[in-house]
């Protein structure tokens, strides 16, 4: 499908000069002034680009960049005129203007802006597109949870994000810190700027130290050539820090003078080096305990927790296993050709019997195993890995009762009708959210479910 342009000119000749030289590559339309040229915005959203005389009888070209962009933000604007100057230029750039062509007007060099202009508005579309795939995998929406632990993380997130606050997760492994800390930087002022991670238990002192400052050519044994580091590449965005409490004593004060001066110096240089950005960092131990025991400092401790983000354990979030399981059957179904399409109680009591010492990681694995090796449309006890078979209580009673999704389904519909259909009401009762009842009315509905 062709570019959609518009090209607004009051002179009929000029009009039709460019739609003709155009129109091979674009599908065009012209208006002869302001006025139309704004219905013809409005009758097609697929137009990307406007070209406009500024000179024209009524509004001028000015004007009508300021009217159409002010109700289509992300419409790209080449404005042509016979009486071009730099101040007039630079003026029209201030106003929204992408582009400025003197007329009479160069086919070749119309042609050549026009192909500039599109390619522009196609890369802004798939930065859009990519970044509407990252807010819906690190958004909070992707964060499953109904249990007052997680409601209280979601809560804090929610208030820290917008802030300039630095923020320290804690919580053991597999819970989820980095998502959080994506969720975090997706919520904030700095939502567009850099999210860069960095495994501070990965690496060694001298390889960490260079890792986050960068150096300078010569600073050490194969420095063949400067090299930036995560906090200059994190510039305008957010750093995070994982693993905090693995760096060493003397990484440990570098870290607190770069926090303190908002500066860092290269390694093997002398220049301090400004930043600006968003400090998250994590950690699975207990880092106010590290401090007690003296690994780690006390005043880095207070400059990284202004704001304390706790990630319960799997375990201690009662009722979050079966959403966990619901949400990852449905993800890796989709991923594997939609062949399982649920899980019987029987196989989701073993599921919630385990401890799960790797937390949400560890049962997001086992699911995805599940899933992938299952041999019919509904995982059953049989499919439950061994070892958590072994642990479990004996299901075997439930094991060809309904599934999951029916005995949700249920449930849900008897709340509603006891709570005489007030929706608010019978998601009170449930113990979940009214996101989550809507949501699930609206799918038994889709089903040909009367509510």
């Amino acid at each position: 499908m062709k570019p959609a342009i518009l090209v607004v000119d009051d002179e009929k000749d000029t009009r039709d000069l460019m739609q003709r030289a155009l129109s091979e590559d674009y599908t065009v339309t012209t208006a002869p002034d302001a006025e139309l040229a704004l219905k013809a915005l409005a009758a097609d959203p697929s137009i990307v680009l406007m070209l406009s005389d500024v000179r024209m009888p009524g509004a001028s070209g000015i004007e009508l960049l300021k009217a159409a962009k002010a109700q289509y933000p992300r419409l790209s604007c080449i404005l042509l005129t016979a009486y071009g100057s730099v101040d007039q230029a630079v003026e029209a750039m201030k106003d929204g203007a992408d582009d400025f062509i003197t007329k009479p007007v160069d086919l070749d060099q119309l042609e050549a802006r026009v192909a500039k202009a599109i390619r522009t508005v196609a890369l802004e579309d798939e930065v859009a597109r990519l970044r509407s795939q990252l807010d819906e995998k690190y958004g909070l929406e992707n964060i499953t949870g109904e249990s007052d632990a997680m409601k209280r993380v979601f809560r804090i997130v929610k208030q820290a994000a917008p802030t300039a606050a630095t923020v320290l997760i804690q919580g053991p492994s597999g819970t989820g810190k980095e998502l959080i800390a994506h969720a975090i930087h997706n919520l904030s002022p700095r939502a567009h700027g850099p999210f860069v991670a960095v495994q501070c238990g990965a690496l060694p002192e001298t390889l960490l130290e260079s890792e986050l400052f960068g150096h300078e050519k010569g600073a050490f044994t194969g420095a063949h050539q400067r090299q930036i580091g995560r906090f200059e590449a994190a510039d305008h965005g957010t750093i995070f820090l994982d693993e905090i409490s693995e760096i060493s004593p003397a990484m440990q004060m570098k870290l607190l003078r770069a926090l303190e001066t908002r500066t860092i110096t290269r390694l093997g240089g002398n220049e301090a080096i400004k930043t600006d950005i968003r400090i998250v960092a994590a950690t699975n131990r207990d880092l106010e305990q590290y401090v007690a025991e003296g690994k780690f400092r006390e005043d880095l401790y207070y400059r990284l927790n202004v704001v304390d983000v706790l990630l319960p354990a799997l375990k201690d979030r009662p009722g979050d296993v079966a959403l966990l399981v619901s949400r990852f059957l449905k993800e890796f179904s989709e991923a594997n050709g939609g062949k399982v399409t649920g899980i019987t109680p029987a196989a989701l009591k073993c599921l919630e019997a385990w401890s799960w010492p790797g937390n949400v990681r560890e049962l997001r694995n086992t699911m995805e195993k599940m899933v992938v090796l299952a041999q019919n449309p509904v995982l059953d006890v049989d499919d439950v890995p061994d070892r958590l078979r072994t642990h479990a209580p004996s299901m075997q009673t439930l094991a060809d009762t309904a599934t999951l999704g029916e005995t949700e389904k249920a449930k849900i519909l008897a709340t509603l009708k006891e709570a005489g259909g007030n929706r608010t009401r019978a998601a009170k009762m449930l113990g979940i959210s009214r996101r989550t009842i809507y949501r699930k009315l609206d799918e038994y509905a889709a089903e040909g479910e009367v509510l």
